[in-house]
């Protein structure tokens, strides 16, 4: 299965940790997030996707924002990540692991049984 096929489903599920993972490496902004996630193997990260996400992932306090001036154009906004959005990150991994675990030993199991 390619990256443009993941279901949207599982997109859904993993997205916000994979952009609270994409913030360990410092503040940056929106479309370099998108283009992060894509090199990493996630396809083509729309706006109307992510931005909606990083506004949630401020309000619950795990990213801060900051406007920053354009070098010859526009400010842009960075997201930053919190010492908080930084646990947050670290418990969503775990669990994810366990969860991950859990389904592969089930798929396995019904393998088994063919």
């Amino acid at each position: 299965m390619t990256n443009s096929a993941w279901p949207g489903d599982w997109m859904r599920a993993a997205l916000a940790m994979c952009v609270l993972r994409t913030l360990t490496d410092g503040p940056t902004y929106g479309y370099a997030i998108a283009g992060a996630l894509e090199d990493a193997g996630f396809g083509v990260i729309k706006g109307g996707t992510l931005y909606p996400l990083l506004a949630r992932l401020e309000a619950s306090g795990w990213v801060t924002t900051e406007w920053r001036a354009g070098e010859g154009g526009p400010g842009r906004k960075y997201f930053a990540l919190t010492t908080t959005g930084q646990h947050e990150l670290e418990h969503q991994s775990s669990e994810w692991d366990s969860f991950t675990r859990t389904v592969r030993k089930h798929l396995n199991n019904i393998e088994g049984k063919a």
